[in-house]
């Protein structure tokens, strides 16, 4: 059976209710989620094996953590555990033309503080077809850093393949390194990337004028990228979006088609959602073409999930594709 394997922090997601800002809340809701666990545990809900490999705090919060993965069939083997911190986000959603906002306290948390050489790759990548990371983990700590790209480079040795969000968070590169000293690396030993034109250039220095000629720079730069994939969203309002994407097959760009969300539960986790849904339609079978519209969708459907996590099955999401069930009572 098709294995996924994903490597991650966990936070502890605290959320002011409704659409109270966090300087007037006086309650918060608590949930767990963090980009490439939700690619995990939205795998296994599509009907894949997926381990996510992270480290949490040896106490009940890495206890709760470690039971969230494993409520949604998420191998959990080769978590670490230690005596540092279960990292922290707090999220207000917008409303109107507010935007929603995220504030994070992760420093010197358990997931910041592993080591290179810490987790045996070999073993983790046992039976696995797959693994991904994401531009968060190597933007935590060095170790953080060095732990990703041993990851992808025995995975490279054990020909599984290897994707990558290469999504820049500028906040988070706090270590004394600047993006363009370590990510290239991990590109290089990347099959098949998610990120726009601006996310290439910050993540490489490459420069282009549209989405098409980065993608061929970017493939002429790093020959082990074989297929770029990216999402465009235009944001009308907090509550309003609309979301497309396109895929470079490595010869021309393919692109999805729109959806316009008007009423959006939550937003967090919608790239997530869209990651997992890519890798689903690709190891199921799909044209590039097919599964980038599988993985719009699957994003599309999160934007009406509370918390990070996308709770849509296959079917669900096959179903938005063929543009059947919208917004209708199924019983």
């Amino acid at each position: 059976m098709t294995k996924i394997i994903t490597l991650g922090e966990i936070m502890l997601r605290l959320s002011a209710p409704g659409n109270a800002r966090l300087t007037q809340t006086q309650s918060f809701h608590v949930a767990y989620g963090g980009s490439e666990a939700n690619v995990a545990i939205s795998l296994s809900i599509l009907g894949l094996k997926s381990e996510h490999v992270t480290a949490f705090p040896d106490n009940d919060f890495g206890v709760a953590a470690t039971q969230h993965l494993r409520k949604f069939g998420v191998g959990t083997g080769h978590i670490q555990y230690n005596k540092d911190r279960m990292g922290v986000y707090f999220l207000e959603e917008g409303a109107m033309q507010r935007a929603s906002r995220i504030v994070y306290d992760r420093f010197d948390s358990a997931f910041a503080n592993i080591k290179a050489g810490s987790v045996k790759w070999k073993e983790v990548f046992k039976d696995a077809s797959w693994f991904h990371w994401s531009g968060i983990t190597p933007a935590i700590s060095q170790g953080a850093a060095d732990v990703c790209l041993e990851a992808i480079q025995t995975a490279q040795k054990m020909k599984i393949t290897v994707s990558g969000d290469i999504n820049y968070r500028r906040n988070l590169w706090q270590y004394g390194k600047k993006v363009r000293d370590v990510m290239p690396a991990l590109i290089k030993g990347t099959n098949v990337v998610v990120g726009g034109k601006g996310d290439i250039n910050d993540s490489t220095g490459i420069e282009a004028d549209s989405f098409e000629d980065a993608c061929k720079k970017l493939k002429a730069a790093y020959p082990s990228v074989k297929k770029i994939f990216s999402t465009n969203r235009e944001s009308i309002s907090a509550s309003r979006n609309k979301i497309s994407g396109k895929v470079f097959d490595g010869k021309k760009v393919h692109k999805s088609k729109e959806y316009d969300l008007t009423h959006i539960v939550d937003r967090v986790g919608a790239g997530d959602a869209f990651m997992a849904g890519l890798i689903y339609g690709t190891l199921t079978g799909l044209s590039d073409h097919k599964a980038l519209e599988f993985g719009v969708a699957a994003g599309v459907l999160k934007h009406s999930v509370e918390e990070d996590v996308n709770l849509a099955s296959a079917k669900e999401v096959e179903a938005l594709v063929r543009d059947e069930n919208v917004g209708k009572l199924l019983r």
